[in-house]
């Protein structure tokens, strides 16, 4: 049995996606966790910035220098997007292997074992015909992905999502619904729903409206212990019934993942947005005035075409008067094919990059108390807590939250014996640690 190394760049799609791709490689693969004695390394890259296409090749080569015998497949985004350039640059890279068809890795793989260089990147079908079969979850235990649609209709100007995943192409309801049920009954704890963007789920089949109400209504009603994360609703086309649909429904966590970008006016129209600082607020405002308890994240591009100091400054003026719990930041990248790549020079962008550098920091000076701030409202409280990883040695493990999501929020550090990966513990929260919180075991440990 053949031995595969998978390196996974990027966001939680291209995770799903190196996911489905292990599924396909079949029984005659098994997933190690040492490069070094990897038969088939599999680089599933990022190409959404300049700086994640950086980082993917520079695994590349690190993994290739740690592994020279082995066959290496560069696969994901940068490959989709980059085919043939990387083909002609990386002549290490036993295959190029895009992300519309996930199905054929297999078939790639045994071209390359067979002694032939691979450069495949297929035109996209049907999403209802993809291959979704997942076998080995990379979350920590408990947690999983669920990818229900693939693709984006949105055109904000900044993005070359469109021009790497395509169009909008919604995956059918009942395929998403049996994905969860087998999720469920695996022992899946929380389901993190994922898309470019949920609310946009069925406005690209017969009748243009979106299903996304309907189809969280029919993941509610699967039997089992689980609960539900929302991870990206575009504030264009945020449903105004959600909050108050798991105001209802506890089995979905009050935790809205909502990417503002920008306060300015002027910049959310050239980057193709229709919204304000007062809609971004009046949002907020209708998402508390349901449920006080909520936790929102957001992201905000600084360094776009036509920021200055007086456009940022109403950014960190929104950040004061949100009070979001959790705010991710990024500076922009000048994309080829995107409209905003015209709106100014390689020069110009340069000189603009170094000051978007220290705007950032500034942010994160402004937005860091907050979130300390908005955290301590759990201290005395109970929260069940979804462990991810005891540690060794020491009555601790380290886990999440509700008001946590994975990879980009901060952790619970809760202190118990007996705790598994996997599980949910009560717990009682005891203080705020940076960005992270403190508690310990009441319900579910050995020594609760």
């Amino acid at each position: 049995m053949k031995r595969v190394y998978v390196e996974n760049l990027g966001c939680s799609k291209n995770q799903v996606d190196a996911e489905v791709m292990v599924a396909c490689l079949g029984d005659t693969f098994v997933l190690t966790e040492d490069a070094g004695e990897a038969d088939l390394i599999l680089v599933n890259s990022c190409g959404f910035i300049q700086s994640a296409r950086e980082e993917s090749v520079e695994a590349f080569f690190s993994l290739h220098d740690a592994n020279p015998t082995a066959k290496i497949i560069l696969s994901g985004c940068m490959a989709e997007r980059y085919r043939d350039e990387l083909a002609s640059e990386l002549t290490e890279a036993s295959a190029i292997f895009g992300n519309r068809d996930l199905s054929q890795i297999r078939e790639v793989v045994d071209h390359v074992f067979a002694g032939e260089r691979v450069v495949s990147t297929p035109a996209y079908g049907d999403v209802a015909d993809d291959v979704w079969e997942r076998n080995e979850l990379f979350n920590y235990p408990g947690s999983a992905y669920l990818k229900i649609s693939e693709g984006c209709n949105h055109r904000c100007s900044y993005c070359a999502i469109p021009l790497i995943r395509g169009s909008l192409r919604s995956r059918p309801m009942e395929q998403i619904i049996a994905e969860a049920k087998d999720l469920v009954e695996s022992g899946v704890k929380e389901i993190n729903l994922i898309a470019q963007d949920l609310a946009a789920y069925g406005t690209d089949r017969e009748g243009g409206v979106s299903r996304f109400m309907e189809l969280l209504a029919s993941l509610v009603a699967i039997e089992g212990d689980f609960k539900i994360r929302l991870l990206y609703i575009h504030p264009d086309a945020f449903p105004s019934e959600l909050p108050a649909f798991i105001k209802k429904n506890p089995k979905v966590l009050p935790y809205f993942d909502i990417p503002f970008q920008h306060a300015n006016t002027a910049i959310l129209r050239s980057m193709g947005r229709v919204g304000s600082a007062e809609r971004h607020l009046a949002l907020i405002a209708s998402i508390r005035a349901e449920i006080p308890d909520a936790v929102i994240r957001s992201t905000i591009l600084l360094g776009y075409p036509g920021e200055d100091d007086a456009s940022f400054a109403e950014v960190i003026d929104f950040l004061k008067r949100a009070e979001l719990d959790w705010v991710g930041s990024f500076i922009y990248s000048r994309e080829e094919g995107t409209r905003a790549a015209t709106l100014r020079g390689e020069a110009q962008h340069k000189k603009a990059v170094i000051e978007a550098t220290r705007r950032q920091k500034a942010l994160e000076r402004v937005q860091r108390p907050i979130t300390e701030a908005r955290l301590a409202r759990f201290v005395g409280t109970e929260m069940d807590v979804l462990i991810e990883e005891p540690i060794e040695g020491e009555d601790l493990a380290i886990g999440r939250g509700w008001g946590q999501a994975p990879e980009v929020d901060g952790l619970i550090v809760v202190m118990g014996r007996g705790l598994t990966a996997g599980t949910v513990v009560r717990c009682g929260i005891r203080r705020v640690n940076g960005l992270d919180l403190e508690a310990i075991v009441i319900e579910g440990g050995a020594n609760a």
